[in-house]
């Protein structure tokens, strides 16, 4: 029996970066660790690892910070979105699920880093939610209209800065 193909293609929210994974996504998780929250400016991070053997940068190359001796950290350098976190020597790369054009791909399966979980993350799905429109006026939301790349790769992406 042979495996089925699979195909998946991520970047960062202006589109200066994008990827392309050919092959199965690994294990997602979320990370709690105080390097993750810094670094996603988030409660945690949450990442899918690939074999860096299935991963091909497509548009643009990321900059690294290294945010520890054996760990570097890559983002869009363009609009700094935080696109994966490499450790040396590793044969994995550990990306943002959420730059993924299709995160749903990537469900976390278990947490790390819960020494450093902020006390109130837990309580995050109890707090009461809505949609954007409910607090904006139509006016407003023309106002708002994204600038971001869309999910799914394109030929050309505008690398013009918007006033």
């Amino acid at each position: 029996m042979t495996k089925a193909f699979e195909s998946h293609s991520g970047g960062c929210q202006c589109g200066a970066i994008r990827y392309r994974i050919t092959g199965s996504l690994g294990s997602a998780g979320i990370c709690h660790c105080r390097m993750c929250q810094k670094a996603f400016g988030a409660p945690a991070a949450v990442l899918v690892s690939v074999p860096l053997e299935d991963f091909h940068w497509t548009r643009g190359k990321p900059a690294t910070f290294r945010s520890s001796p054996i760990v570097a950290r890559g983002f869009c350098p363009q609009c700094g979105t935080p696109l994966f976190m490499l450790e040396d020597q590793s044969p994995v790369i550990e990306m943002a699920v959420c730059t993924l054009d299709d995160p749903a791909a990537a469900p976390p399966h278990h947490q790390v880093g819960i020494e450093s979980k902020i006390p109130w993350a837990d309580g995050l799905p109890a707090l009461p939610g809505h949609t954007t429109e409910r607090d904006r006026t139509p006016e407003d939301l023309a106002r708002l209209k994204s600038r971001q790349h869309p999910d799914h790769d394109t030929e050309h992406w505008p690398t013009e800065h918007w006033p």
